[in-house]
């Protein structure tokens, strides 16, 4: 006899909390499926919707196989096989439309479920007309601030964002928050990853003071739940102060990791193995100074994040408990350190050392290639992501600018030339070959040693909108006819 599905049963697979932990995933020994930001999935296309089930999987659906099903995809999910994801996760997206109907909270997750694999396999599109399925069902069963729509909504958020369109997203991602504000309170800790995701959205639209905002707001919260607990805010602290790199709040960034020193010292000690990150980080910092001031002053700036990056160091080579991995990254940052400031034997030196420590083993080999195999930026700013004013975005297209170049053995950028498509978007080409102009590289190694590297290329990928290109071809024709006319007379 064929045995029912238990609908507890289903659902606590489908419909796993919102703030679900990694003590959970790990205790279940396989991975929880609902984190559309950090795993994605392939949207199913137009001829493989719901409703369209193969006929070989046209049976009577019983638990064990909707529970082998959903097993099957999280492994292949896990394991990166996203074609065959994709698949399993179309099957049991049938198999809830079967069983429970096409309005269930169960194929509701199961569309989430799908739209993460799409998202993963870069089809925005479908990602997101499934998550936005998904959204649609559960306000529709349940309620516009139902909890259930937290999941599904940052699937979608995080598409619309790789899709081109931070506008949409930000609306998205917003709504999020605002659910897990009313059911779970204004200072609860659920919503933090997607404050994140607003971060990372106004960052990439341009507007850094928006993010600013929204990183202070992250960090209240975090200082609240944390506030007897100073080591449990150090993992928050290190991530304000990535944020507001990327932001370019450099001086504000060398606070962060400042403090993060002073929480560690005060509660383990300055010889704690727990300095090294936030000292590494904070002596990477100073490359980025205020180029206002004038060099006396930057040489002092750039000598200050040396003394971080040394200490770092020294407590990496006493301490048995910083993996080999971090050791080797505190030293080629001392070493890209003496790169960045032209101090060419210092940095040779340390690169040998380096190169020799990772060479030891099959693991420490791969990730010697990893960084050694091609040149890299010591320093680098952002580029802007829209050819104009981002804040009123519509149909959106992509634009690039192509940079080639080389990198000398001191890590210096040489015979640059730069192309824009369209040709007519020469001031985003301007100011993309005045950045990779200006970088100075980690340089490219072999056996130990800096080398040159030629026949480089640097894509630097914008959006803009019709109505800018056809100004720019007018503003292009009328001073051509001008100066024909100039010609004439």
């Amino acid at each position: 006899m064929t045995k029912i599905i238990n609908l507890a049963a289903i659902a606590s697979l489908f419909l796993a909390p919102p703030n679900a932990t990694a003590q959970e995933e790990e205790a279940d020994g396989a991975e929880i499926v609902v984190d559309p930001l950090e795993q994605t999935v392939p949207v199913a296309d137009e001829k493989a919707l719901p409703g369209q089930m193969p006929e070989a999987v046209r049976e009577e659906v019983n638990e064990e196989r909707l529970f082998a099903e959903f097993a099957r995809y999280r492994v292949l999910l896990q394991e990166g096989t996203l074609d065959e994801a994709d698949i399993a996760a179309k099957r049991i997206v049938e198999m809830a439309i079967r069983v429970y109907g096409p309005q269930s909270r169960e194929t509701a997750n199961a569309l989430n479920n799908l739209g993460i694999v799409q998202h993963s396999n870069g089809q925005y599109d479908a990602a997101i007309q499934n998550f936005t399925s998904s959204v649609e069902i559960i306000e529709s069963v349940e309620d516009r601030l139902n909890d259930a729509l937290i999941n599904p909504l940052k699937g979608l958020g995080a598409a619309q964002l790789e899709n081109g369109r931070p506008d949409q997203a930000k609306k998205t991602f917003t709504r999020a928050a605002h659910i897990t504000q009313v059911n779970e309170g204004p200072h609860n800790l659920d919503q933090i990853e997607i404050l994140e995701s607003i971060a990372e959205t106004l960052v990439r639209m341009g507007d850094t003071k928006s993010a600013r905002k929204t990183l202070d707001r992250i960090h209240i919260i975090n200082v609240k739940h944390f506030e007897l607990d100073p080591l449990g805010l150090l993992p928050s602290l290190m991530r304000r102060a990535d944020w507001q790199h990327r932001a370019g709040y450099f001086e504000e960034e060398r606070a962060t990791y400042r403090r993060a020193v002073r929480i560690i010292e005060t509660s383990a000690g300055r010889n704690n193995f727990m300095l090294v990150e936030p000292l590494r980080r904070l002596g990477q910092s100073f490359y980025f100074v205020d180029i206002s001031q004038g060099a006396p002053q930057q040489r002092g700036l750039l000598s200050t994040g040396e003394m971080y990056l040394k200490r770092a160091k020294r407590l990496a080579e006493k301490s048995e408990d910083v993996h080999w991995r971090e050791r080797a990254k505190v030293q080629l940052a001392l070493a890209d350190y003496y790169t960045y400031t032209d101090a060419q034997s210092r940095s040779r030196k340390n690169y040998k050392q380096v190169w020799a420590f990772l060479s030891t083993d099959e693991e420490r080999i791969a990730q010697r290639t990893e960084w050694f195999q091609d040149p890299v930026a010591i320093r680098a700013t952002a580029l802007p992501t829209f050819a104009g004013d981002p804040a009123t975005r519509e149909d959106l297209i992509s634009g690039k600018i192509v940079v080639n170049y080389s990198v000398t053995s001191r890590g210096l950028v040489r015979n640059i030339r730069t192309e824009a498509f369209p040709e007519e978007f020469t001031t985003m080409q301007r100011v993309v070959h005045r950045e990779i102009r200006s970088r100075v590289h980690r340089p490219r190694i072999v056996d130990g040693d800096p080398v040159k590297s030629d026949d480089l290329q640097f894509e630097h990928v914008f959006s803009y909108i019709k109505s800018d290109l056809d100004a720019l071809r007018e503003a292009r024709q009328k001073a051509a006819e001008k100066q024909n006319g100039s010609d004439g007379d």
